[in-house]
């Protein structure tokens, strides 16, 4: 019999101890190390795998075939956008996201999409029943022959049923669930999450299933597990959405087969996830017209361009520290832009609270909107409203200047077609040929910008 050992992981970065910790020396979490128990002789074993994965050999490099190396497309196009093109036969692919965001569903509407192809998929779920998978299966309108569902959280029993059915794709739901009987601490540990996600890549690498892998996400917004786990997987999905809002985005932080630029846009409804093709209309459809505070900049999210409105609120405060609120950017750069108002524009704000608000609950990271939030926070100061065709773009420095931005044309294409006639642009690239209709304005600093604007 193995002779067992007893050792306390981390659950935040995998980091083991012989001894409980009430602080994780190498991460820093409190209260993070659990028991588990190890036996010595299942170290190197991988039972689980007999039978299916087959011993390789070297191959020259020349000799290696990229046939299955390719993009299949699923038929969703936004998941295939920030997927690169679709999913890859022998990936494996990591989708996280909070509880009851609509990771399960986007799941299987990946699977009915799929289902046209006439292939075996396999959706494992560790969590819910095989009827519940039916029910919303109906609601989904997703009903196919070609798809089959396991309930199981059993690692070797999985891949059993894998090893008979020979799907093309299989999908884990939820990675959290599924234990190993070669290992004995349970389900969710750490040493669990790490052993059922090397045995998947393993499958996955040696047989070409694309597998994908629904994880849970912490407090944080991490996925829950180690950081090893994102990087033993291909690729890495977070699905991301605010409780107010219909709106959900799909975005990738790691991507071997493509770009980790791209976003997915889908709103949710009594059907399912719905494609929107073009969010810049779904973002504008409230837009209030002639309101001060209220400006349109351009966000460029990989090789699509998002137009979306922010909104600042400035009052005055009674506190001895004003309020500085950001929603949806950076708030540390909102201080930065405060600062160049208030130094080099002489607009006060030291006693204002300050409100910054991206409608929609989209979250933007890019500098290119900085010229439309320090306008947005001045039109709330002056309590005037700008031109609703006006959009701005341009990146602000700390001594004032307006600085050049990433693919301006494409910005210009999609507020042309979205019915803007006016843009201020920094001045390097005012030459750029503008759509007919569109007139563009060079501005090399924000007092220039200001000084158009009303």
């Amino acid at each position: 019999m193995a002779k067992l050992r007893t050792i306390f992981s981390c659950q935040k970065c995998g980091t083991q101890a012989p001894k409980w910790l009430g602080r994780c020396p190498d991460c820093g979490a409190w209260g993070s190390l659990v028991e588990e128990a190890v036996g010595s002789d299942n170290i190197n074993a991988k039972p689980a795998l007999a039978g299916i994965v087959s011993q390789s050999s070297p191959v020259k490099l020349p000799d290696i075939s990229q046939d299955t190396g390719r993009h299949q497309a699923v038929g969703i196009a936004e998941f295939d956008r920030v997927m690169g093109g679709g999913i890859v036969p022998g990936s494996l692919s990591l989708i996280g996201g909070d509880p009851g965001i609509g990771k399960s569903t986007l799941i299987l509407q990946i699977f009915g999409a799929m289902a046209k192809t006439e292939q075996p998929l396999l959706y494992i779920s560790g969590e819910e029943s095989a009827p519940q998978i039916k029910q919303r299966a109906e609601r989904l309108g997703v009903n196919a022959s070609q798809i089959y569902v396991i309930t199981e959280n059993c690692l070797e029993k999985v891949l059993e049923e894998v090893k008979k059915l020979k799907p093309a794709v299989i999908a884990v739901d939820s990675i959290q669930t599924i234990y190993s009987n070669s290992i004995t601490s349970s389900p969710g540990t750490v040493s669990q999450i790490r052993e059922a996600t090397g045995q998947f890549m393993l499958l996955s690498k040696a047989t070409g299933i694309a597998t994908l892998l629904v994880g849970h996400v912490t407090k944080d917004g991490a996925i829950a597990g180690p950081k090893t786990l994102e990087h033993m997987v291909d690729t890495v999905l977070y699905f991301e959405g605010e409780r107010g809002h219909p709106f959900r985005l799909l975005r990738t932080v790691k991507n071997r087969f493509g770009s980790t630029n791209e976003i997915g846009v889908f709103e949710m409804t009594g059907l399912g996830l719905q494609e929107v093709a073009n969010p810049s209309s779904l973002f504008l459809a409230e837009r209030p017209i002639n309101h001060p505070g209220s400006v349109v900049v351009s966000s460029l999210e990989g090789s699509r361009p998002v137009l979306v409105e922010i909104q600042a609120l400035v009052s005055p405060s009674g506190l001895a520290n004003p309020r500085r609120t950001a929603l949806g950017v950076d708030a540390n750069r909102l201080s930065l832009l405060v600062a160049v108002l208030d130094k080099i524009i002489g607009v006060q704000l030291h006693d204002q609270d300050i409100f910054v608000n991206v409608a929609g609950g989209m979250k933007v990271a890019e500098p290119a909107i900085d010229l439309g939030l320090v306008c947005a926070v001045h039109s709330s100061v002056m309590n005037k409203p700008l031109d609703p065709h006006l959009l701005l773009v341009g990146e602000v420095g700390l001594t004032g200047e307006v600085r050049a931005v990433s693919a301006l044309d494409v910005r210009m294409n999609e507020a042309h077609k979205m019915g803007f006639t006016r843009m201020i642009v920094p001045r390097s690239q005012a030459k750029l040929k503008a759509p007919k209709g569109m007139e563009v304005v060079g501005v090399a600093n924000v007092n220039e910008a200001l000084q158009l604007l009303y």
